[in-house]
């Protein structure tokens, strides 16, 4: 058969749309089984093929699984939100819902003409009012429950842009939008509180099957930590100064103590303290990020705190305080006890500014770092001897409680999820600020709260939102007492769209909730979800939060979203780098399916090496799964009436061994196996014509084109992609014959062909018989006769 790709991939995906082949039918008695990828940013650049690679893994599980008889609902959407469509706005002055609407049909037509098998009936977009009105319904559940609130913080702004920026986005310092210089600047800021869901969130891994990284960067993002809270008094004062530890054991060590700059008790004391030096270094702590602050590799600068002195709970020895940027009021109580001895930003501190470095744990050599390892308890009172860690706080703890300066408690790293943007490109907040009422929601029968038109896109002078210049949007009645009001006018982030949406595509026009329950009850939860690995700790954190949450209100049915993670790697440019506009490297899938076609491009980004790791792109690579799939359309010339039975077990292994391999997301290696039995096929005498059907499915959720245009032609009614899935005999797996070696005293002097599993008699026999083996035994005595079976035989001969 002609591998004419271009008709036979036009063909199919207009039968595939006709049919609806790939719609999930809800509610049936089928068995489910839904698949999730990252749904993508509509970016103006369109997909490459690192996005082909992205979802080609759940695409080949979700073709096999209905194979396999499932009811299988994998879909697509587009999380549309977010500052590239709008800074485009600001330079073009083309409004975002333009620009994401003419992205979306260019990533639609990229996808399609890919084949994948996405439900195309429920199709989401993150940006259109019905969807982002139950965001803002899910955001005023929050609001309700106590978990969205309001506080006063630091943030990164960038004056030039006039625009918030996460520490993902200004890190160095630099604005990653205009590259200027961040400061910091305080603003109001809403917060979601994560951090009452921090336990819930790490329970609930040990009842999912992530990948052990994926697992572990979760772990390490929330950062659980046990220690304890130790109150040091401040002298001549009533004030405490609080501090969290993981090891109160070295309390005996603490030689000074640091606080945030920003610290209130610098302000509440200011006629005391030497608040111009303070407020000096404030103002250069102002021009560093969040990100620049906490970096352990930098010089040590602080101010130390005159008037203001801690008194050690243990020791009672005064304790000299200082003013550092490495410690920022969002972590912990914005003060820390500094253990040069054994902490190595500590003893860097102590260094520059001339401190004392006390030992309390034996070991290292403090004259040239700190010991940061464990050891006997020394110069601690008390607690000497003790060479038991845990012990040694456990002790340190029931001593602070017995003198009411400290008590046992948990931190974590994670801090409360900052929620809002100065942009105009997302989702409005549904707040009403009443100057009698405070804060009010919007009604629920008022969603969504839609985004107003605007014609200027920039930020305000003072950060502000582009919707606090709209007076008719500001501007409103408070829903609670009527009175004059005030929206709020700041939007929320891009993960929030992101942070439901595998909930939506259940019931994508349910307009009386997230989803209709009875639905949810049937798909959720997601059974298998693929992504990228940057994506393992605060998209998929904060999405397990969101459904955390909604199951603890009733809304959801189970309380995890994903029952299974896992990530594949990138794909590189031809020079090993990643594939980046800037460096000229990115392919264009389309291009490729021009040349090449669909089914090579997905069949290559699966063969191109393991689905886990990176690996660079290969035009040579391309071109060999391109001869494998035009060898492939010329198997139906190979069927014989009455062929094929030589090639009846590796049929049977390679069955085995693609079903297993696809499971375990070994794609390189069931394409190995596919093209070692087409190897095979095309030394025999022909294939039978059930045996090309079996052939045909096993490589159909790969190239799926082709294998529909063999089915057909071949005589087989209804759609290839929905024959069942090929099953394999495990007696038939097994070799009728084994080839072992013969060696005689130790030496290999040939191989021979034995019947499987034969008995030691009848393998000596053959061996012996053998006219290689022969020479080398001829006119010799056999002392001892060695066998291990199905492996090898040895000889051990004399004279």
């Amino acid at each position: 058969m002609k591998y004419d790709f271009k008709a036979i991939e036009q063909k199919w995906q207009a039968v595939w749309e006709e049919k609806k082949t790939f719609q999930a039918k809800d509610g049936t008695d089928k068995k489910k089984w839904y698949g999730l990828v990252e749904f993508p940013y509509p970016s103006g650049a369109g997909m490459h093929v690192g996005h082909i690679k992205a979802y080609s893994g759940l695409e080949v599980i979700s073709r096999k699984r209905r194979m396999e008889g499932y009811n299988v609902l994998f879909p697509i959407g587009f999380d549309a939100f977010g500052l590239p469509a709008e800074n485009y706005a600001i330079k073009t002055g083309v409004h975002p819902r333009l620009t994401t609407d003419r992205n979306i049909a260019h990533f639609t037509d990229q996808l399609k003409r890919a084949g994948f098998s996405f439900d195309w009936s429920r199709v989401i977009d993150t940006s259109s009012d019905e969807y982002y009105r139950w965001t803002q319904w899910i955001f005023l559940k929050m609001f309700e429950n106590g978990l969205a609130f309001r506080d006063t913080a630091l943030v990164n702004y960038c004056p030039s842009c006039k625009v918030v920026l996460s520490n993902e986005d200004s890190q160095g310092g630099k604005c990653d939008i205009c590259h200027s210089d961040v400061i910091q600047k305080t603003k109001d800021v809403w917060y979601l509180r994560i951090t009452r869901y921090a336990d819930k969130l790490l329970e609930g891994l040990d009842h999912v099957d992530y990948l052990p990284n994926v697992r572990q960067q979760q772990i390490n993002w929330i950062g659980k930590s046990t220690g304890a809270f130790v109150d040091f008094k401040l002298k001549d004062t009533d004030e405490k100064l609080r501090v969290y530890t993981t090891r109160p054991d070295t309390l005996y060590g603490v030689t000074f103590m640091v606080i945030a700059p920003e610290h209130p008790i610098l302000d509440k004391y200011r006629d005391r303290v030497n608040m111009d030096e303070i407020e000096a270094y404030r103002a250069e702590c102002a021009r560093k990020t969040e990100f620049e602050r906490t970096q352990l590799v930098k010089d040590k600068t602080g101010v130390r705190i005159q008037g203001l002195t801690g008194i050690n709970p243990l020791t009672g020895q005064e304790v000299p305080i200082y003013a550092a940027d490495y410690v920022m009021m969002g972590y912990g109580t914005g003060a820390i006890m500094a253990v040069p001895a054994h902490d190595q930003r500590d003893y860097e501190f102590a260094k520059t500014f001339g401190l004392d470095i006390v030992q309390v744990i034996e070991g290292g050599d403090i004259s040239k770092e700190a010991y940061a390892s464990e050891g006997k308890m020394i110069n601690s009172g008390f607690l000497n001897g003790l060479s038991d860690k845990k012990s040694a706080i456990r002790a340190a703890i029931a001593k602070l409680e017995e003198l009411g300066l400290g008590e046992e408690g948990v931190q974590y790293k994670m801090k409360d999820w900052a929620f809002n943007r100065q942009r105009y490109w997302g989702e409005p907040i549904p707040i009403v600020h009443c100057p009698k009422c405070g804060m009010v929601p919007v009604p629920y029968e008022e969603l969504p709260l839609r985004l107003p038109e605007v014609k200027e896109f920039l930020p305000g002078e003072g950060g502000e939102s582009p919707l606090a210049r709209i007076e008719s949007f500001v501007n409103c009645k408070c829903p609670k007492c009527g009175g004059k009001a005030k929206r709020e006018t700041d939007t929320m982030p891009q993960w929030a769209g992101s942070s439901w949406y595998y909930l939506r595509y259940i019931d994508p026009k349910c307009d009386t909730g997230i989803a209709d329950p009875e639905k949810m009850k049937y798909w959720m939860p997601v059974d298998w979800y693929n992504g990228g690995m940057e994506h393992v700790t605060r998209h998929m954190i904060y999405s397990r939060f969101w459904h955390k949450f909604l199951y603890d209100i009733g809304i959801v049915p189970c309380d995890e979203p994903y029952a299974k993670r896992t990530a594949q790697g990138l794909v590189l440019g031809a020079n090993g780098v990643k594939m980046s506009k800037s460096l000229g490297n990115v392919v264009d899938p389309n291009d490729v399916i021009d040349l090449y076609g669909a089914d090579t491009l997905r069949t290559y980004v699966l063969f191109m090496g393991d689905y886990g790791s990176a690996a660079p792109w290969s035009d040579s690579s391309m071109k060999g799964c391109k001869r494998f799939l035009e060898r492939v359309a010329d198997l139906p010339s190979r069927v014989r009436p009455g062929a094929g039975a030589k090639l009846e077990s590796a049929f049977h292994k390679t069955v085995r061994k693609v079903s297993s391999d696809i499971e375990e997301m070994k794609f390189n290696t069931a394409i190995a196996a596919m093209m070692s039995l087409l190897n095979e096929i095309e030394t025999a005498d022909g294939i039978s014509a059930e045996q090309l059907g079996v052939f045909v499915r096993l490589l159909c959720p790969f190239a799926p084109h082709l294998c529909e245009e063999i089915w057909e032609s071949t005589g087989h009614k209804g759609l290839c992609s929905e024959s069942a899935w090929p099953e394999f005999d495990e007696s038939k797996t097994v070799d009728e014959t084994v080839e072992v070696a013969v060696q005689v005293n130790g030496k290999l002097r040939g191989t021979v062909t034995l019947p499987m599993n034969c008995e030691n008699g009848e393998a000596l026999a053959i061996a012996k018989a053998d006219e290689k083996i022969q020479p080398f035994i001829e006119g010799k005595t056999i002392v001892k006769e060695i066998v291990v079976p199905n492996r090898i035989v040895n000889l051990v001969v004399k004279g």
